[in-house]
């Protein structure tokens, strides 16, 4: 089964009276505040029927259509949908501004959008900025009546190598490159996961994973959708994480897995006991960026253990620390295994001796070095061949290796920063910020963060002493998703580039010194609108 299509409807067969989707209730929510639920056996038919009304509008092979639900099911549902058909599901994120989602639009030439009711405006302002015209349909709990496709369907059969999801990412350029992903590599990402083994062992019908990151991610929309299919377990989509209701939420939805961020574990580590704390039913988690100094304790303190695992959009057939000894005093995140090469490699690509630190390379094995992994990035070839110098990915992650293949982290190596699990472009923020007329230099870069992983800076030249550092966060804030606006804002005389006028970023700052002294601290106004 190659196709999104025949592995759903086989497994949705299999599975029909397993229960598929579960949302937690929550009466302040905008959809379904009494929570939702819904069978593999009925999630199958609304599929087919909602396939039928794109069918029935001209929708199909080799068409595109943006969507704008944010974590609501209907947007799973959709996916599984479009895919059906042979149709790209390109999902937006709901914080974007209007000129992030306006280059979405005109970058897929997305051939539909559709949106949450309540997601409609922005969609709109999106449109209005873009030039690229295309029709708007509001999904509520049902699709509606469809305008009719203004393109042809290809004529090619639907294959494992058509293209099921183009998912944005950040890159270095300023700009996200929409990542292509086909079919076969979303249901080997899926399998993958289901067949890790050890302490990530995932019972056929028995499991309930709860996961409160955005389904516009690879993670919850394609990693967990397709593992628990492949099981016949429950996806548990909440809205977002929030750490008062986390316990709860796992408690009711009777939750035997959990996903996390680095985020999540210190903001529950810093709740009071509760009554909630140990009525849960799980049986481990699974996410990345765990201070050391805190897994031990958080291990002990609820009774589960935490797995930390690598992946990416681009190759997320994980890497997982799934076996003891775990390490777990360290930022271990597992060993290479078979269908997944793994070197460690300096500036040159020459591989470093073991326990030094480099840039982790990756590829399936020699002979099929891009086998499960993305298709490319759209519109941009070099880019995807530079990326695969070599025979092999360059992830951009600085790691170490240990004579055992025990892979550690250390830090990212490509210019992003990563907050709360969002990936940053600095050199969009820098983009951002120089078309403000009084900014001569910028330079953007991340500084750590105790709750969020990493922070936003900025580090600006002014033209003049008169702008100010809440006239530059607003100049951020309006144009940017609330969590791209710089969280601290210094101001500098000086910043060192090179004869080729590149910025020098590492040489602004001593290792002792704090690159936020005398900045100004706008991390409390990073809120979403």
């Amino acid at each position: 089964m190659d196709t999104i299509s025949d592995f759903f409807n086989s497994k949705a067969n299999t599975y029909k009276d397993n229960l598929f989707l579960l949302v937690p209730e929550d009466t302040a929510r905008l959809y379904h505040p009494k929570g939702y639920e819904i069978s593999y056996g009925v999630a199958l038919q609304t599929v087919l029927q909602w396939q039928t009304k794109l069918r029935d509008a001209g929708y199909g092979h080799g068409h595109r259509i943006a969507v704008l639900l944010g974590n609501r099911p209907e947007m799973i549902l959709l996916k599984l949908a479009l895919n059906g058909l042979g149709i790209s599901w390109v999902p937006v994120n709901p914080d974007y501004r209007p000129a992030e989602l306006s280059y979405l639009l005109e970058d897929s030439k997305a051939d539909l959008t559709i949106t949450a009711p309540e997601l409609g405006g922005l969609m709109q302002k999106g449109i209005a900025a873009s030039d690229h015209a295309v029709q708007v349909v509001e999904l509520d709990h049902d699709l509606p009546a469809l305008p009719m496709a203004s393109r042809k369907v290809s004529s090619e059969g639907i294959s494992g190598e058509t293209e099921a999801s183009l998912i944005y990412t950040s890159g270095t350029t300023g700009r996200p490159k929409g990542c292509i992903m086909s079919h076969a590599y979303e249901l080997d990402m899926g399998r993958w996961y289901a067949s890790r083994g050890g302490l990530l062992d995932f019972r056929e019908g028995q499991d309930r994973l709860y996961c409160p990151l955005p389904l516009f991610h690879v993670n919850a929309a394609i990693l967990v959708l397709f593992c628990m299919i492949e099981t016949g377990n429950c996806h548990i989509i909440p809205e977002r994480f929030r750490a008062s209701a986390w316990w709860r939420e796992l408690s009711e939805t009777k939750a035997t897995v959990a996903h996390y961020l680095g985020i999540v574990i210190p903001a529950l580590m810093n709740l009071p006991e509760g009554e909630w704390d140990h009525k849960n039913t799980l049986r481990f988690a699974v996410g990345a960026g765990v201070e050391p100094t805190l897994h031990a304790p958080f291990e002990e303190r609820f009774g589960f253990p935490l797995i930390e695992v690598w992946g990416m959009t681009e190759m997320c057939r994980i890497i997982c620390a799934n076996t003891e000894p775990r390490a777990i005093d360290t930022r271990a995140f597992g060993r290479p295994v078979p269908g997944l090469d793994v070197r460690v490699v300096d500036e040159k690509d020459v591989e470093v001796p073991r326990g030094t630190a480099g840039e982790m390379v990756i590829r399936f094995d020699r002979d099929t070095p891009r086998k499960g992994a993305f298709s490319g990035y759209l519109n941009l070839p070099e880019a995807t061949e530079d990326a695969w110098r070599g025979g092999w990915f360059h992830t951009g992650d600085t790691v170490t290796m240990d004579d055992t293949g025990m892979l550690c982290f250390v830090d990212r190596k490509k210019n992003i920063i990563r907050r709360s699990g969002e990936n940053i472009a600095a050199a969009e923020i820098e983009a951002c910020l120089q078309d403000h007329p009084a900014v001569e230099r910028v330079a953007v870069m991340a500084v750590a963060d105790a709750m969020r992983d990493e922070e936003v800076l900025a580090c600006i030249m002014c033209a003049s002493e008169d702008t100010s550092a809440d006239e530059l966060f607003d100049w951020c804030f309006e144009r940017l998703s609330y969590y791209k606006a710089p969280g601290w804002i210094r101001f500098v005389t000086d910043i060192p580039v090179t004869g080729t006028q590149k910025i020098q970023k590492h040489a602004m700052f001593d290792n002792d010194s704090d690159p936020t002294e005398g900045a100004t601290d706008f991390r409390a106004r990073k809120k979403r609108g």
